[in-house]
């Protein structure tokens, strides 16, 4: 999702699209968003996961271009198109599109169901930390630090 990679290697290369109930749709060819919304490309709208970014505009691949096998694509509502995506929405779908992995790496025979933790990029918050007034100063040194944790009840 832009900014977001994962460490898991998958094989062989597939179209992996991210359906809005979490589900998990595979492709083995390149397909166009066209076939996959159907009836539903006046609700919904396929989005690549590469031109996902946190500030930005979220775009709709063009009904006709064919989606690349090894890429992940979203299916979104229609009221997330052009419109700005926000850190927590970003947060939300890296959830989603992690869960799906998850539960197809669980399916198959000899995977224990786990996927690789997605890295954020942060390389953005470095640059505007720096224009606001440098490196932090005394940086892990006198400070005291409190682990803030609790149970989370199930």
């Amino acid at each position: 999702m832009g900014q977001c990679t994962s460490a898991q290697a998958t094989s062989p290369a597939t179209v992996k699209l991210i359906l809005p109930d979490g589900g998990l749709r595979e492709f083995s060819w390149p397909v166009r968003p066209a076939y996959i919304l159907g009836k539903d490309e006046q609700a919904s709208f396929v989005c690549d996961s590469d031109t996902m970014e946190i500030d930005q505009i979220v775009t709709a691949t063009a009904a006709d271009k064919e989606l690349r096998l090894g890429q992940i694509y979203f299916v979104l509502p229609r009221s997330m198109l052009n419109r700005t995506l926000k850190a927590e929405e970003m947060a939300a779908l890296a959830v989603r599109a992690s869960g799906a992995l998850a539960k197809v790496s669980g399916s198959k025979k000899g995977h224990k169901g786990t996927v690789a933790p997605l890295v954020f990029e942060i390389e953005e918050e470095i640059k505007e930390e720096k224009k606001k007034g440098g490196e932090r100063k005394n940086r892990g040194k006198g400070r005291k630090f409190a682990p803030g944790l609790s149970v989370i009840p199930e």
